[in-house]
Order: C-alpha cells, then sequence, then structure tokens
C-alpha cells in the first residue's frame, strides 16, 4: 500500500492572502476540473458524469490514462477523491485545517494500492517515492494555491 502525506501553508509570507472560503472555492474547482490546475497537456478530459446530494462523480484522462473517481466534499474543510476506476484503488484527500497557531494549511494524504500489481511490490515502491518527493503531491498542492490565486486575481473564482 501507499501512504503518503503533505502539508503546506496556504498563506506563506509574501503571497496574496487567500481566506479559507477562497482556498476551498479553488478545491472545489479542482475537483470539478482538473485540466485547470495540473499542468498544460496533463489532463486532457474532465467532466462531471453525475451528481447527487452526497458526492459526484468525474471522468477524467490524465497523463494517457482514463479513470473514474467519486468526489464527496465537506464542505470548507475536505475533498476525498475515490479511485473507482485507473491505475489506483482507494482515497485521495485535500484537506483545509488550521495548526496550533492558528494559520490555514492545506494538507494532501492518500491511502492507496495499484491495481493487479504486487502491493509492497516495485511499483508501489516506485510511486510511494514519486508521491513523496518534490516534485510530487507537496508540489501539486502548492501549483493548486497557486493557480487558486491566479484565478482570484483574472475575477474567476
Amino acid at each position: 500500500m501507499i501512504y503518503s502525506t503533505a502539508t503546506v501553508p496556504v498563506n506563506p509570507e509574501g503571497e496574496t492572502k487567500l481566506t479559507r472560503a477562497q482556498a476551498w472555492a479553488g478545491l472545489e474547482r479542482k475537483a470539478c476540473d482538473a485540466r485547470l490546475f495540473l499542468p498544460e497537456g496533463l489532463c486532457t478530459r474532465c467532466d462531471v458524469v453525475e451528481e447527487s446530494a452526497t458526492h459526484f462523480v468525474r471522468e477524467a484522462t490524465i497523463s494517457g490514462t482514463d479513470l473514474r473517481e467519486i468526489i464527496t466534499l465537506e464542505p470548507e474543510s475536505k475533498v476525498t477523491f475515490f479511485q473507482a476506476t485507473g491505475p489506483r484503488e482507494g482515497a485521495i484527500v485535500n484537506e483545509l485545517f488550521e495548526d496550533e497557531t492558528g494559520a490555514l494549511q492545506l494538507r494532501f494524504y492518500c491511502y492507496l494500492g495499484l491495481r493487479g500489481k504486487q502491493a509492497g511490490g516495485a511499483e508501489e515502491q516506485a510511486e510511494q517515492e514519486r508521491f513523496d518527493s518534490d516534485s510530487g503531491y507537496k508540489a501539486a498542492l502548492l501549483s493548486t494555491l497557486k493557480r487558486t490565486r491566479a484565478l482570484l486575481a483574472e475575477g474567476r473564482l
């Protein structure tokens, strides 16, 4: 199994301050359309195909791989992406919270396996290393906040 986590401050010094509501709006937009938040060309399709009072389902093509995710939203707190189809199974979470000083933080964590691969095998170990690397999910959190600030500045948030 793959377990990875990363946390970054929402409002580091020198950046435009985001309120919880603004940061949340960015996370909601990302959940609905990953194309706005991933590097250009990485996500070529991202469509919400089903909605209910408790969740929605999106189908996407990311890095050439088709996937289906069931997404739940806990307003201004947590987005959970359940991997229904695709190379991974399990859950990915993006969570907003205040640390012990009251500073707003954005945390990623996941608990995943790779479908059809040996648990703890070479493929999972490589994926774990990629998630935990400087270009892994910490970088994704930082780019999400950067894109949220850009959308805010453009008046699109």
